[in-house]
């Protein structure tokens, strides 16, 4: 899974902490100043998040620093989802705040969702005084037990001296190896104690050890299998992205000739436009990326972690591929399918020592021949493309309408996606071909997810243009946050895939539940008598009088003809939050598709349309 740029020469997102060297004067501070100024120290410029009594200290000297911006959100499970967004788009660690109980409890799926996707970050939140933990004091809960299972590591601070350490640890921990997210829970009488303040805090992590630098016989073995194959794929996972090794990957790419498929965590690891890249595989991937996979003799996983939404029914997944699977948490290789070659390591040492191995196999006149691969692949191209129908009605297609957000966005745009159809429309009808230019929640899954994700993305490359690509299921769970946008001059652009309805399970429903529209219709009220809807034609909420309301440049577009021109006049404004109501047909789907549980031999081009790929034999 993902991997990082640890010991690879490139900058690390923060500063690591050190155990020796020069350290500044020491200051009396209390606890709550240290947190600041350590904060300060380790680099974090913004942090997302909400006041409360437990935590109420810290924010006093917060408001005096002068390094440090915080963002008031309006949940805060905003505040977490910020904080995420920002570190995708950075590469630095995203930090957000809470109280104790209720408001630290409501970062639990936004650390979920971190730890799914391998997302640097660190959630500070406020814990009652520490005499009063375990005695179910006001807004006591407790985090640590409650999170553990989602984290990769987390801290309980009762003691003002160990602020600083703890906030270093938690910066390279969440960072470092395969990223994740850190909590740090501290007693507010540890905020509101004396301390000395100093930096660099002697640190001591002697179980942390990430594995960087791979094996040099395994990356032989890889690079042997690679020159004898004659169906590689080269399967990208977003630890590549993690890793900032996407220069190294091309050259790899290149080098081998083989086909690349970028998993919907790796999008814009290797450029969608380069003729080697046959598109994203999984459950809604493109046909020649599933089959691909299904028909290689060599599967080269880097950064990636075969989860089920790629392999389908993972008995049937490649069923003649040898495995090769780098990855830098060796837990997560030969957990779903073993691997021929394990590989433990940093993505991008490993693919720069693969790419050396693989030019001496070249030199040694051992060179695979694709050219028979190539030409199956490019039929499958050829035949089964991403594409769509438009309505018959008239009506705005929502693939047409993600596709032309695409292509009249300005240069280095970066799109976040909720979850749903929607997310995988972007996924397919928008190119990638910069890193960090897709943001979206892969693993967990979180509607809700794309307005605050922007809003940290945006906060974190204020000169970026960044789009939000929802649904209106999911923007009716975070919508407020454009409100903090609209206060604290961070204008993101939000494209309401309106289809009235909670679309990917309506398209379960219409495939597998005899069209049984149960609770998923939003804009009117629950059935009356012989299946009516109450309330029908009417909108609820009507999104551009909300949308106006929280302070945003509203717009609603409702046929093909004006669908650039309302583009054009949202890219246009940028001193406030846009949001563009889309009113999209209901009945779209979104193909190709694997039906869950099944085998990937089974994908669908488009419905009642399976593939034939013209071959009787599968050696």
């Amino acid at each position: 899974m993902p991997m990082t740029e640890q010991a690879t020469g490139a900058p690390h997102p923060q500063p690591r902490p050190r155990s020796g060297g020069h350290h500044s004067a020491p200051e009396h501070v209390t606890g709550a100043q240290s947190l600041i100024r350590s904060l300060e120290e380790v680099g974090a410029d913004t942090v997302f998040g909400i006041p409360g009594g437990a935590i109420l200290p810290a924010y006093d000297p917060l408001m005096d620093s002068q390094r440090v911006r915080h963002v008031l959100v309006r949940h805060e499970q905003g505040a977490g989802h910020a904080a995420t967004g920002y570190a995708q788009a950075t590469g630095r660690v995203g930090v957000c705040m809470a109280t104790s109980g209720p408001g630290a409890t409501n970062l639990v799926t936004p650390i979920a969702d971190a730890h799914m996707d391998s997302v640097p970050m660190v959630a500070i939140t406020g814990q009652v005084a520490s005499k009063a933990i375990g005695t179910d004091a006001f807004q006591e809960a407790d985090i640590v037990g409650i999170t553990m299972p989602i984290t990769k590591h987390n801290f309980l601070v009762t003691k003002a001296e160990e602020i600083p350490r703890t906030i270093a640890e938690a910066f390279h921990i969440a960072s470092t190896g395969r990223p994740g997210p850190v909590l740090v829970d501290i007693a507010k009488d540890a905020l509101q104690a004396q301390t000395v303040f100093s930096w660099p805090p002697f640190t001591d992590l002697p179980g942390y050890r990430p594995v960087t630098k791979p094996h040099a016989k395994q990356i032989r073995e890889a690079a042997k299998l690679i020159a004898a194959a004659r169906r590689p794929v080269l399967y990208v996972g977003g630890g590549v992205l993690k890793a900032q090794a996407t220069a190294e990957l091309k050259v790899l790419a290149e080098l081998t000739g083989a086909p690349v498929t970028t998993t919907l965590m790796a999008l814009g690891a290797f450029p969608d436009s380069h003729p080697l890249h046959v598109g994203m595989p999984g459950m809604h991937g493109a046909v020649t990326a599933v089959t691909a996979l299904q028909k290689a003799d060599l599967i080269i996983a880097l950064g990636a972690r075969f989860d089920d939404r790629v392999t389908g029914k993972l008995d049937s997944f490649a069923p003649h591929a040898k495995i090769v699977h780098a990855d830098i948490d060796p837990a997560e290789i030969g957990k779903n399918r073993v691997a021929d070659v394990p590989i433990v390591g940093d993505a991008r040492e490993v693919i720069a020592d693969l790419v050396q191995a693989v030019q001496r196999e070249h030199s040694e006149g051992h060179r695979g021949d694709y050219t028979a691969w190539w030409n199956d692949l490019n039929r499958w191209r050829e035949t089964y493309p991403l594409g769509y129908d438009l309505p018959e009605d008239g009506s705005l297609s929502p693939q047409q309408v993600i596709e032309r957000i695409g292509q009249l966005a300005p240069e280095g745009t970066i799109f976040a996606a909720g979850v749903g159809q929607h997310q995988m429309w972007a996924a397919h009808f928008i190119e990638y071909d910069r890193p960090r230019t897709w943001l979206n929640s892969g693993g967990a899954g979180t509607m809700g997810y794309a307005v605050p994700a922007a809003m940290g993305a945006k906060a974190g490359a204020p000169d970026r243009t960044v789009w939000a690509v929802d649904g209106d299921g999911c923007f009716q769970m975070t919508n407020q946050e454009l409100t903090t946008c609209a206060l604290n001059n961070i204008p993101i652009k939000v494209a309401i895939i309106n289809n009235g309805a909670l679309g990917m399970v309506r398209q379960w429903q219409t495939l597998f539940y005899n069209q049984r529209y149960s609770n998923t219709v939003l804009h009117s009220g629950p059935a009356g008598p012989g299946g009516q809807q109450s309330g029908a034609g009417t909108r609820v909420p009507d999104f551009v009088k909300l949308a106006e309301a929280m302070g945003c440049y509203a717009i609603r577009c409702e046929s093909s003809e004006d669908l650039d021109k309302v583009i054009a006049e949202a890219n246009s404004v940028n001193d406030r939050p846009v949001v563009v109501d889309f009113i999209v047909h209901e009945d779209a789907m979104v193909w190709p598709m694997v039906a869950a549980g099944t085998s990937n031999d089974e994908i669908m081009a488009a419905r009642d349309v399976r593939p034939d790929f013209g071959d009787s034999e599968d050696d």
